[in-house]
Formats: C-alpha cells, sequence, structure tokens
C-alpha cells in the first residue's frame, strides 16, 4: 500500500511540475521582434551573445526559452599600485531560442 502511496504522490508531483512549466512557456510574450530585443538588450548590457536556436521557422517567430550564462574573462593586476583589482574584459551569455 505505501508503494501504490508513493508512486501516486510522484505521479501527482510530476504532473503538476509539467503544468507549471507549460504556464510559464506560454505566459512568455512572444512577438515578431522578442529574440531581437533581448539580443540587443544583453549587448548593450556588455555581454557577447550567443544564440543557440532549436527549429527551423524564421528567427522572427521565435521565442527566448532561456538565457544561460557563458564564460566571464577578467583580469587581476596591482596595475603599479599597492592593491590588487579584479576587471572584467568580457562576459559571454547563451540565448535559446525556440522556434
Amino acid at each position: 500500500m505505501k508503494r501504490y502511496l508513493a508512486v501516486g504522490f510522484t505521479t501527482t508531483a510530476l504532473a503538476s511540475g509539467f503544468v507549471a512549466l507549460a504556464a510559464v512557456a506560454t505566459a512568455a510574450p512572444t512577438g515578431p521582434s522578442q529574440v531581437d530585443n533581448t539580443v540587443r538588450s544583453l549587448e548593450a548590457e556588455g555581454y557577447n551573445v550567443i544564440v543557440n536556436r532549436t527549429g527551423d521557422a524564421p528567427l522572427s517567430q521565435c521565442s527566448v526559452s532561456a538565457v544561460r550564462p557563458g564564460q566571464t574573462h577578467q583580469t587581476t593586476d596591482s596595475r603599479g599600485g599597492g592593491s590588487v583589482n579584479t576587471t572584467v574584459t568580457s562576459q559571454t551569455v547563451y540565448l535559446d531560442v525556440a522556434c
């Protein structure tokens, strides 16, 4: 009996998780320039953007599914002074797009 109860709870939890993910996916704003606007916004913040596209529809019909962090390049030096400073030279993000 405990085994059936555990399976029931697991199934219910998985089903509610899928419903929650579907709600998040459908709640994302879509539009012809969503991907372009996201790329421009990230580049304006100083990121190098790499787009990973799933599907073969035109980019204007795609929607952003995730923004993931990429590699950060930085330098650490004292530049002739006594304190050590870290300077970020570039940051990369991956933009996942579903078409």
